[in-house]
């Protein structure tokens, strides 16, 4: 043998050696969500049980080689959320599943960018992630701000009044929603007229409400989240901002977690969006009953959304016959979406995942008939209504031919 073919196949044997190691190792998935802090309630350890579920709904293998799903509990602070992000991918994470809260999840959507790596995310609100921010491994899976302000900011104008009043969390995704929801009931004679901003996890919302009351609007706007949002709901009732008052609350992302930790004699008569609700029909029953096994709790809009991103992408990597996240980001945008999350949503090129929206009221106490029995059905938006059009998109992936 020359000494050119015994390096051909020596270098030959390496390939194959290395391919064999990469396929013995694990495809791994991480999650980095607050754990104790903000947010816990909302995204936290039922996010986890989402990609759990959907990791054994698939057999826990996929290409032969075992799922390896890893988390971490980022407490809302953005540089430790990027921090690990590059960490894992540094260190062979395939993908990365959800980075909640939008100042996380854009800290950790420049370190996928800068990677080439696949990021995908259920709980931020941010429309940049699919607008100036967007990237051909990154997708936005549950909902974003546009498409809350086009279902219940809408519905809120028409049914409660025109003049609003916004409390908002002072950073990337209250500025969003605030930003989106005031272009929504514009288009049905809605204006805004005041708002008062807060740090992120606030210890007192006593002078936003008193803001609020004076500005005598019909409205009072609620962009905040998580905790923030429960205890702005709380100080506003207190402070006599009452569900059969003639000021109204409209909260512009409010999950069943929050309601449920209100209780229904504060949260009755709100009206609010998600893209998913337990209680709808028999496969989304079937599935809560499951996951209410675990936690104790039945899951929402953003923890159902993790679990239908994990379940889309192992189905991708099937597909693709690899990891490589090229390859199974372009199989995540051929197939279509169809679990007990969304019915016929499209992945599209700026990585928004378009799907239907619902608009839900708060049921009152004396309307609940069973544990968890909490939203009334108002309407559904279509994808194609809820979502910003592609042609519409600052997303420069959107632009090309």
């Amino acid at each position: 043998m020359s000494f050119r073919h015994h390096c051909a196949a020596a270098a030959a044997a390496l390939l194959c050696t290395a391919a064999q190691a990469q396929g013995s190792q694990p495809v791994r998935i991480g999650l980095i969500v607050d754990q104790s802090s903000v947010y816990s309630a909302v995204t936290g350890k039922g996010s986890i049980t989402g990609a759990q579920m959907a990791i054994e709904e698939h057999g826990g293998k996929v290409l032969g080689r075992t799922i390896e799903l890893l988390n971490f509990d980022h407490q809302s602070k953005a540089d430790s959320a990027a921090s690990k992000a590059r960490e894992w991918y540094d260190n062979g994470v395939d993908a990365i599943h959800e980075a909640s809260g939008s100042a996380a999840a854009l800290a950790v959507l420049n370190v996928a960018k800068e990677k080439n790596k696949v990021l995908v995310m259920s709980g931020p609100a941010s429309d940049r992630i699919t607008g100036d921010m967007c990237a051909p491994t990154v997708a936005h899976w549950a909902y974003n701000s546009h498409a809350l302000a086009n279902t219940v900011g809408k519905a809120a104008a028409e049914r409660f009044g025109k003049n609003w009043f916004f409390i908002a969390a002072d950073y990337s995704g209250g500025q969003d929603v605030v930003k989106a929801t005031t272009q929504a009931i514009a288009t049905v004679g809605g204006k805004v007229i005041g708002e008062a901003k807060h740090p992120l996890n606030a210890s007192d919302f006593s002078s936003a409400v008193v803001q609020a009351q004076s500005s005598k609007a019909d409205v009072v706007g609620l962009a905040n989240f998580g905790n923030d949002l429960v205890n702005s709901i709380k100080a506003a009732r207190e402070f006599g901002i009452k569900p059969d008052g003639k000021q109204k609350l409209a909260s512009l992302l409010m999950y069943i977690t929050d309601v449920h930790s209100l209780g229904l004699k504060t949260a009755q008569g709100m009206l609010l969006s998600e893209a998913f609700y337990w209680d709808m029909n028999d496969e989304t029953r079937a599935f809560a009953k499951k996951y209410f096994a675990r936690m104790n709790a039945m899951p929402n809009m953003s923890q159902m959304g993790v679990y239908s991103s994990v379940k889309h992408y192992l189905k991708a990597i099937e597909a693709a016959g690899t990891t490589d996240a090229g390859a199974v980001m372009a199989k995540m945008r051929e197939l279509p979406v169809n679990d007990v999350f969304a019915k016929n949503g499209k992945l599209r090129t700026d990585g928004m995942m378009v799907h239907d929206m619902y608009l839900f009221q708060v049921k009152t106490p004396a309307e609940s008939k069973y544990p968890w029995d909490y939203y009334k059905v108002m309407g559904s938006v279509p994808a194609d209504k809820a979502f910003v059009p592609l042609s519409e998109s600052s997303c420069p992936l959107a632009k090309k031919p």
